[in-house]
This record gives C-alpha cells, sequence and structure tokens, in this order.
C-alpha cells in the first residue's frame, strides 16, 4: 500500500516537472493557449466558445428592434 502511494506521488510529480519545463526555465514562458477564443483556424471560421456564442445571442437584434430604435 505504502509503496503503491509512493510510486503514484512519484509519477505526479514527474509529471508536473516535465509539463512546466518550458515556463520554469524560457525566459517569460507561459502555457499555451488552449482556449478557443485563441484558435486562429477556429475564429477564421466563425467558432467562438459558448459564452461569446451566448453573448452575440443576446446582443442580437431583429429588425422589428432596430425599426423601433429609429423612430424613437
Amino acid at each position: 500500500m505504502l509503496t503503491t502511494l509512493l510510486s503514484t506521488i512519484i509519477i505526479i510529480l514527474a509529471c508536473v516537472v516535465l509539463l512546466s519545463v518550458k515556463v520554469l526555465l524560457k525566459k517569460g514562458g507561459t502555457f499555451p493557449n488552449t482556449h478557443i477564443g485563441g484558435n486562429k483556424a477556429l475564429s477564421r471560421k466563425g467558432i467562438h466558445c459558448a459564452k461569446t456564442q451566448y453573448r452575440e445571442t443576446l446582443a442580437h437584434r431583429n429588425l422589428e428592434e432596430r425599426l423601433k430604435e429609429i423612430e424613437i
């Protein structure tokens, strides 16, 4: 039991160290942006994250709403 726990902790620690090598050793190193908004190919296709799409849906106005703004 103790050997399994110890080996698991060592493996997790090694993974964390290996994943953060670029961030720790490179000057100004950062983790890569994996968010949908940071992907240029998806942006060109008009695909956004769910929050952005929801915000666009709320801001969308139909023709009737636009005409009411002009009349006022």
